[in-house]
């Protein structure tokens, strides 16, 4: 058994979920982010509150509504995409800071960049559902991916390179996209006034960077929802909510993200938490594996309870930002360019 079954959900209850995203969405930039500015810590701070709020709520409102399993999956769900997106804004901070953005407009490119990745993560995890329901034993494959994927995050080291790495895809996307190296405020394309002709601003390169990486992120991230949920609805939802969440985390983080120097270990043992589980699940589904578990361990049934993987997902978490915080005490935040 991988997860209980699916929820019977209706089209008023998407509509109604679509509905409120649009709203939030549209109240978030027409009347707090109308104009490019550089958004500070405490502004940071208290959107994050905002958005980790609404998605604690939304968690207690499946667990009254729809049984504590249902609301188990989606805040387990939630916490491991909200976790995966923390190593994902350290990547963003290096390419606005490789691509020489300023504080002011990177705001713009994370709005737009999330709005694309809303459409993409959409079609990306109802054709995971689809191939999932087609294809079971995908599952145990995605296991295996995230186990090398969490262990090669362990051991991962902090390259001096990654700016290079960016201007060599920057150079690349040049070959295929005119552009200008000069930015032009908040405009992702510019008119030349010799030439006439439209060229793309350092902004909007920015903004192409930022939807790839976070696509590549999405390969891992959707996987790992999957093995703690099989709905659809919980899996598009818990990623909608830490999606919303992005802009305000990653200036949060920007503020003070030498802070943060162990976090990759919580994330690890999460992607390789998962990766087991969905293994063990998936072998646990042949005849033999179970005869051998119910006979010599003793075991009925090889599954990992919702409530059990939110725990450990909660407490490695807490472990490595608690264990960050406490060894950079008193560190001094790396000062960030406003030009």
């Amino acid at each position: 058994m991988i997860a209980s079954p699916a929820m019977n959900v209706t089209p008023w209850m998407w509509g109604g979920f679509l509905t409120f995203i649009f709203v939030m969405l549209a109240i978030d930039l027409g009347l707090f982010h109308k104009e490019s500015h550089r958004v500070g810590a405490k502004e940071a701070a208290g959107w994050t509150a905002v958005w980790m709020s609404l998605a604690f709520i939304f968690g207690g409102i499946l667990w009254h509504f729809e049984g504590h399993q249902y609301g188990t999956e989606f805040l387990a769900g939630y916490l491991i995409e909200q976790s995966l997106s923390m190593d994902n804004m350290f990547v963003f901070i290096l390419i606005f800071s490789a691509m020489k953005i300023p504080p002011a407009l990177q705001h713009r490119v994370l709005f737009w960049g999330i709005l694309s990745a809303l459409i993409l993560r959409a079609i990306m995890i109802f054709a995971g559902a689809a191939l999932l329901n087609q294809f079971h034993w995908l599952i145990g494959i995605f296991g295996v991916f995230l186990l090398y994927t969490g262990g090669k995050l362990l051991f991962k080291s902090e390259g001096a390179d990654d700016g290079a790495d960016t201007q060599r895809w920057v150079r690349l996307l040049q070959r295929f996209i005119p552009s200008t190296p000069i930015l032009r405020g908040h405009r992702f394309f510019w008119k030349e006034e010799d030439t006439g002709k439209w060229v793309a601003t350092p902004l909007f390169m920015t903004l192409i960077l930022v939807e790839f990486t976070d696509v590549v992120f999405a390969l891992d991230s959707i996987p790992a929802v999957f093995g703690v949920t099989k709905d659809p609805f919980l899996v598009f939802t818990s990623n909608i909510f830490a999606i919303l969440g992005l802009r305000s985390m990653f200036f949060l983080l920007a503020a003070a993200v030498d802070r943060f120097a162990y976090v990759k270990y919580g994330i690890s043992a999460v992607l390789c938490f998962v990766g087991a589980k969905m293994i063990v699940e998936y072998g646990g589904e042949f005849a033999s594996v179970q005869t051998f578990a119910r006979e010599q361990l003793g075991i009925e049934e090889i599954h990992i309870s919702p409530l059990l993987s939110l725990a450990f997902i909660v407490s490695a978490l807490a472990i490595s930002i608690t264990w960050s915080l406490i060894a950079t005490k008193g560190a001094v935040p790396a000062e960030r360019d406003e030009t």
